[in-house]
């Protein structure tokens, strides 16, 4: 096995077990490391830190799988992914819906599998777990034994790695759309045509969160709907009315089905920009009691974080003018670039211009299935706060 040596700075990093060097963080790598092959990471005195995969073309340049020395194996796979099963099965006893697999926080960088009432949504983002398709795919098989598994890999992210995308069945077979379940709120995911792997699962535990504060007779405004769940939950609830709004018509015509399953009777479904609804609902002199604002990541990289800041500043002032006194907002970033704090500095700021008090009811993170784990800073991507207007 090759070996790839790590500047002084690095050595700190990789010993409080993060998983990630960047190619600044490398004092020598061999030019023959291709794409995908396994590596020693040592450090400037030439002792062992760990074993990972390498990839010269990535910034990110090496990811670790062991921090101890061992073989990268069949073997090796089957213990990660076994464990990361069982752990959500004994935590998520309230839906047939998870996350197995969730990257780095499960020790397999570059490896997400979301588990659907039995049928699997894979993704092999990098060329270092495409090496270990083979041995990834027949452990699944062997430990989950599901009806199909459908490989939904990221198209841009392995176009970084180098890689060629073909989305497709790839074991057994896989629906247009499978029934889940959530806290007595049933969705369809659908697996080959949804975003992501099929659902968002990591907000399951925040719509039952927010839901709880809904009272009978809510209007509900659910920006960036998606699939419907905050809305939907809402309706459960007792609220009156809920309009979704979403740009996609694929997500709208997703929505329509979901819609229909949970039996919601009095709503409006706007397929429109976010940005421009709100500026006419301002216009129509529109009142809500709960408002949600769950977009899609504004800032994909640090460069684009000021942009993205602007854009929460909007919605969350538009947001509150839209609301009724003691009206609640929710919030959210699944940007790893804007931090919490970020969102309660907008958030102040649009109080200020307002001039409404805001109260924070709760601080809002992905669910369990998807760890946040202290020693990867970029586990922890979701972030939000329910609020109320005073």
């Amino acid at each position: 096995m090759k070996t790839i040596t790590v500047k002084k700075e690095a050595v700190e990093k990789v010993l409080q077990f993060n998983p990630w060097i960047y190619r600044r963080e490398i004092k020598y790598i061999p030019k023959s490391v291709i794409p995908g092959e396994l590596v020693q990471v040592l450090t400037p005195d030439g002792k062992f830190l760990a074993i990972g995969y390498a990839n010269p073309k990535s910034n990110i340049t090496v990811r670790i799988l062991s921090f101890e020395k061992r073989n990268i194996d069949k073997k090796f796979f089957k213990e990660k992914i076994e464990k990361a099963y069982i752990k959500r099965k004994k935590y998520l006893k309230n839906t047939n819906a998870f996350r197995v697999v969730h990257s780095e926080a499960d020790e397999l960088p570059g490896l997400i599998v979301d588990f659907y009432d039995n049928y699997l949504s894979l993704q092999i983002n990098t060329a270092g777990m495409e090496v270990f398709r083979k041995e990834i795919v027949e452990n699944l098989v062997e430990i989950i034994r599901p009806f199909g598994i459908y490989d939904k890999s990221d198209q841009k992210v392995r176009e970084k790695e180098g890689l060629l995308t073909e989305n497709k069945v790839i074991y057994g077979e896989v629906p247009e759309k499978v029934l889940i379940k959530e806290n007595n709120v049933r969705f369809y995911a659908y697996i080959k045509e949804g975003q992501k792997t099929g659902a968002f699962l990591d907000q399951r535990k925040n719509r039952k969160v927010v839901s709880d504060y809904v009272e009978k007779g809510f209007r509900v405004l659910d920006v960036f709907s998606n699939i419907g769940g905050f809305g939907i939950y809402a309706y459960t609830k007792g609220a009156e009315f809920v309009k979704f709004v979403d740009i996609s018509e694929k997500v709208v015509n997703q929505l329509k089905e979901n819609i229909e399953l949970n039996l919601v009777k009095n709503y409006e479904i706007v397929n429109k920009d976010a940005f421009k609804f709100m500026k006419n609902e301002l216009k129509k002199r529109e009142q809500y009691d709960l408002i949600v604002l769950d977009p899609p990541p504004f800032a994909k990289t640090k460069h684009e974080k000021q942009g993205a800041l602007r854009g929460f500043k909007y919605l969350i002032l538009t947001g509150l003018k839209l609301l009724r006194k003691n009206g609640l907002l929710a919030v959210f970033s699944c940007s790893h670039h804007v931090s919490l704090d970020d969102l309660k500095k907008v958030s102040l700021d649009a109080s200020k211009d307002t001039k409404f008090r805001i109260e924070v009811l709760e601080h809002l993170f992905q669910d369990i299935d998807h760890p946040y784990i202290l020693n990867i800073p970029n586990s922890l991507y979701l972030k939000g706060l329910l609020l109320r207007k005073l």
